[in-house]
């Protein structure tokens, strides 16, 4: 008689054979693949010798083959079964290309729209054409939810056209033309817009792949960050991103709707630039034809310039930093929208940069569009109140170190000074800190509410920002800047007054080290009729960060850019 044996330690049950070197690991696997005319044998490990099982342990068991041997068996029915499904599949599918679907001459002529007009056309047939945006398949039957950009369409494929090869082989993300009579949905039940297509004719346009090319196989909600990056042109084919961008083009119709309503005239500086504006440490240096020459870190001195010509004026521009950060709100490329205004004061500079958000945000809540898009991207959304909270930036030191809100401490090089333990050391803040991020965000989040943080010291801002009258503070020379701060976002606006007298200007340029020669036209503007001026720039990505409630700023822009991103 054979002999199986089972060691219940070392064994294994998917390896071994039964033989002494190779045994078993459970005594009802041995049974089950030995269910006759042998003489099992066990051991609990290997220092024991093999002997015969317990009566309990063999009834055991028997108990468990059986249940191995039912679970057997239902594992080949269910194999059979799927077996006999996909032959019967396969062979409708074979049948299925032999089925040609033609559009019925006799049937009304079908107009063509885009699904966000489809309203005025219930009970009439359409044509439309999109792409598959979900899919489900039963029998005889095929729902289709249809995505052209302007909205969504739920659609109904039954008999025939059901019954093709396409329709059986449709996938996600195919793009298709359908037409049939556009209905409203029943009582009870919910569609987008209200109504479903009941479709007689279609066609495909562009197959989608299936398999593991399948559009929900190469990303999906849990995919990592940096592979949603890679395919941020499927990515913004969802629901979410495509609302965060369809909110932002209306948003930027806001803007300049509230900008012209305020006489401000739209113009288009140059990207390509041979000045700086905000430092050089962040400029992106190129070739231009033998030149230097950089990308602009902002449009504001061209804006400055029209003044004297086209009065108040505005552009929404492309601007580029060279910081290597790495943050939720910075971008290396970014929507700039900057604005520049003449004969007017630090006053009326911050009630224009207030009534640029509100009236805006208004204006978004009006239309019932971006209304919709606001509520279902950030519920809880709350125009902001006027007027909005001001605070020097004297103040904020006070008030950051009463709060006890630190930050970390810096040698002369800027390196983090740390402790014996090896932590970086957190201090107070002292006038002449350049607040820090983190700070400032704390603060306005504590305060819950927009804040222009203002009057900065000279030597934290640019060499063209007017200088209040005098000394401050701590011997200081502040500026007529401030910094606009939104809860959950921090800064969005950044503005000033702009010096107005030559020779101001040109110790500016001397403090900063930088050769007047190539500012020039800019320079001009204060020998040619100068006048009080002051102007802001706003960053797009941010402000729609703060109105959709995105956790970065990378999210509300089309094809993001940061340090060591440049594609897709």
């Amino acid at each position: 008689m054979t002999q199986v044996h089972v060691d219940e330690t070392s064994g294994s049950d998917t390896t071994g054979d039964g033989t002494p070197d190779k045994p078993y690991q459970n005594l009802a696997y041995a049974l089950f693949t030995h269910p006759q005319d042998v003489e099992l044998l066990v051991r609990k490990d290997q220092s024991t010798p093999y002997d015969k099982p317990t009566a309990s342990s063999l009834k055991k068991a028997v108990k468990g083959a059986d249940g191995l041997k039912k679970k057997q068996q239902k594992a080949g029915e269910i194999a059979e079964r799927e077996a006999k499904e996909r032959a019967e599949a396969e062979k409708k599918l074979e049948e299925s290309k032999k089925i040609v679907l033609t559009e019925d001459a006799s049937l009304p002529k079908a107009v063509k729209a885009k699904l966000s007009k489809l309203a005025p056309l219930r009970g009439q047939r359409i044509r439309v054409s999109g792409w598959v945006h979900r899919l489900r398949q039963q029998k005889g039957l095929a729902f289709i939810v249809l995505r052209d950009g302007t909205g969504y369409l739920q659609a109904v494929l039954s008999g025939t056209a059901a019954q093709t090869y396409d329709a059986l082989t449709l996938t996600l993300e195919s793009s298709v033309e359908l037409t049939g009579t556009l209905q409203a949905v029943p009582d009870g039940k919910t569609a987008p817009g209200g109504h479903e297509l009941i479709v007689d004719y279609w066609k495909v346009h562009g197959a989608a792949p299936g398999g593991e090319e399948a559009f929900s196989n190469r990303m999906n909600e849990q995919s990592d960050p940096s592979i949603l990056s890679e395919l941020r042109h499927l990515v913004i084919r969802g629901e979410t991103a495509s609302s965060v961008l369809r909110l932002r083009s209306l948003l930027m119709s806001a803007f300049r709707d509230t900008l012209t309503a305020h006489d401000l005239l739209e113009v288009t500086p140059p990207c390509l630039v041979q000045t700086q504006v905000e430092g050089g440490a962040t400029l992106f240096k190129l070739d231009y034809y033998g030149q230097p020459a950089f990308l602009t870190q902002s449009s504001q001195l061209y804006l400055e310039t029209c003044l004297p010509s086209l009065g108040d004026v505005f552009c929404v521009q492309e601007s580029f930093r060279a910081e290597n950060s790495h943050t939720r709100r910075h971008l290396s490329e970014y929507t700039h929208l900057e604005g520049e205004l003449a004969f007017i004061t630090f006053e009326d500079l911050m009630n224009h940069i207030e009534a640029l958000i509100c009236e805006t945000a208004d204006k978004l809540l009006a239309n019932p569009e971006s209304a919709a898009l606001i509520k279902t991207l950030n519920p809880s959304f709350q125009p902001p109140a006027r007027p909005f909270l001001r605070m020097s930036y004297v103040d904020a030191i006070k008030w950051l170190n009463t709060h006890g809100i630190q930050h970390e401490a810096e040698d002369a090089q800027g390196n983090p000074i740390k402790d014996a333990d090896g932590a970086v050391k957190m201090v107070d803040h002292v006038v002449g800190d350049d607040i820090a991020e983190a700070a400032e965000r704390k603060m306005t989040d504590i305060l819950g509410k927009p804040m222009f943080l203002h009057s900065f010291p000279a030597e934290l801002k640019a060499f063209y920002m007017k200088k209040i009258p005098g000394t401050g503070e701590g011997g200081k020379v502040y500026t007529e800047s401030c910094d606009l701060l939104m809860p959950g976002v921090g800064e969005i606006v950044g503005g000033s007054m702009r010096i107005a007298e030559m020779e101001e200007l040109l110790a500016g340029y001397k403090r900063e080290g930088i050769d007047p020669a190539p500012y020039y036209w800019f320079t001009d503007q204060r020998k040619y009729g100068t006048c009080e001026h002051g102007g802001y720039g706003l960053g797009v990505e941010r402000f729609l960060a703060w109105l959709a409630d995105r956790f970065t700023v990378r999210d509300c822009s089309l094809y993001p850019r940061w340090p060591g991103r440049a594609t897709p």
